[in-house]
């Protein structure tokens, strides 16, 4: 059975930000997509509360920008609010292990910061459920199939495709990517390699109805039982207790074990939960599929790894993760690059995840309650307190620094690429919102165009002066906004090599 004849090119399981995140990147590349999702409704369960500057570049990109600071002005006015009406608006460098980053100690001359163009300014606390439905959206404008209410239950792969069953029926599709979560129905039936380390925590996220809870502080608390969290908007609470896993992760939260949980740790005992609107439980549990790929099934997200969910880092993981695979699978499934094009899959995104499961395990061991880590934890808030631990943080928690090792002794090889000014008015970001791979000519060099010929289907030619970086005489940029090839001389040397490498061959030798 060829790829033509599968009902779809791909099949997505799961309806998350990261599961539609990459049907939409599908979708711009072509491909023949279905997403797969077990709810009926967006999942409004409080989980990531905000989106790094990596994810807003992201989506800035595809033309979401004007949306995501439009849910990230909602959210500060909820936490103004929250703080009183009449205080400022407040300012937000971020946190590791419940430290606060003092925004005022932040030295944002890293020319990284000035790259990140408009997204670097945008309000970034946005719930997860709101960029679920920001991206929902887009997956609609975008002819996304969508099919909420069914799930994944099963699924056959062979050599020539993926069978996916549901309690719907079954249907055929080239390839099936799991963008599941954590508990990942893909990753266990396809038997990833799934290695880690094991949980110490019970934790509870949760929106409720309190009484008695004036003597609660507000934001990050760390006490001797724990640490707790109070806001940043009514009702929502966060609790991490240091007794081990709990017996029961799926077995429904009550306000009883809440109300448990946040008076033993806040030690404010006439604080009561009276009512519970949205309930998770987490563990630190780490862990990380040793591949991203077996044959016809892949992975994403949660599903590919893992961890705590402190400051939201598993869900800009997991749309990086959806970034630098949707233009790939699509070119693999429609026949317009190789199927080896799917190894760089892991090559990029697993060193990416690898560091956040230690940045996380980090922040575990600087929150336990014993007198080693609270004695560790004085010396790195008094690092943290300064203007380069703030600015060491900030970085790394924005994602503004990510890299690939890719091929090619410029300085911008393997960076997210910079938002360049251009002459004619645009900036480099809103000529990537097609999807499409971009040659930018700054010089009008006929020797690089010429070079180019044959990508005409892939490929965006812009021949724009770029005031910003004047010794620039060329810049391939991926889909995914990474550069693949940059130079500042003219004629386009080795430019060929990085366009087969991550388009295929041209026209003219297909």
């Amino acid at each position: 059975m060829t790829t033509s004849e599968c009902d779809y090119d791909v099949v997505v399981a799961g309806a998350g930000p990261v599961g539609l995140f990459l049907a939409c990147e599908l979708r711009l590349g072509g491909a023949r997509v279905l997403v797969l999702e077990r709810r009926t409704e967006v999942d409004e369960t409080v989980r990531a509360g905000s989106v790094n500057i990596a994810t807003a570049i992201a989506l800035y990109r595809r033309g979401l920008l004007p949306e995501l600071a439009a849910a990230g002005e909602a959210s500060l006015a909820r936490l103004r609010d929250f703080r009183g009406n009449g205080r400022p608006r407040p300012k937000f460098a971020g946190h590791f292990a419940g430290i606060m980053l003092d925004p005022d100690l932040f030295d944002g001359s890293d020319p990284a910061w000035a790259d990140a163009g408009p997204a670097a300014g945008v309000g970034l606390a946005v719930p997860q459920a709101e960029l679920e439905r920001i991206l929902g959206r887009w997956a609609g404008r975008l002819g996304v199939g969508i099919r909420r209410g069914v799930e994944l239950t099963g699924f056959d792969a062979d050599a020539d495709g993926v069978t996916a069953h549901t309690g719907a029926g079954s249907l055929r599709a080239g390839r099936l990517v799991g963008c599941d979560g954590g508990r990942s129905t893909v990753r266990k039936l396809a038997g990833f390699d799934f290695p880690g380390t094991a949980p110490e925590i019970t934790g509870y996220q949760a929106v409720v109805r309190l009484s008695g809870a004036e003597r609660l502080g507000t934001g990050w608390q760390t006490t001797d039982a724990g640490t707790y969290v109070h806001g940043p908007f009514p009702g929502r609470v966060l609790t991490v207790e240091f007794d081990g896993p709990p017996a029961d992760r799926s077995a429904p939260v009550t306000a009883g074990e809440l109300e448990a949980s946040l008076r033993r740790v806040s030690g404010v005992p006439e604080v009561s939960v009276t009512e519970v609107v949205t309930a998770t439980r987490f563990t630190d549990n780490a862990r990380q599929a040793t591949d991203y790929r077996r044959g016809r099934v892949l992975l994403a997200g949660d599903a590919a790894h893992v961890h705590a969910p402190f400051g939201g880092q598993g869900l800009n993981l997991g749309i990086g993760d959806a970034l630098n695979l949707g233009w790939k699978l699509a070119a693999v499934a429609r026949g317009r690059a190789p199927e080896s094009l799917l190894d760089t899959y892991t090559a990029e995104r697993h060193p990416v995840g690898a560091r956040v499961l230690d940045w996380t395990r980090a922040q575990i061991a600087l929150m336990r309650p014993d007198r080693h880590a609270r004695a560790l934890r004085r010396v790195v808030t008094d690092l943290a307190l300064t203007t380069v631990g703030t600015t060491y943080l900030a970085t790394r928690i924005s994602g503004v620094r990510q890299r690939y090792d890719l091929p090619g002794d410029h300085p911008l090889t393997g960076v997210c690429a910079p938002d360049l000014r251009l002459a004619d008015g645009t900036r480099l970001g809103e000529r990537l919102r097609t999807g499409r791979a971009l040659l930018l000519d700054p010089a009008g060099d006929a020797g690089l165009r010429t070079r180019a010929g044959g990508y005409g289907d892939r490929l965006d030619v812009v021949t724009a002066a770029c005031p910003d970086r004047p010794g620039l005489r060329g810049l391939f940029v991926r889909p995914d906004g990474f550069v693949a090839w940059a130079s500042d001389t003219a004629g386009g040397e080795g430019l060929p090599e990085a366009l087969e490498r991550w388009l295929g061959r041209p026209l003219a030798d297909a």
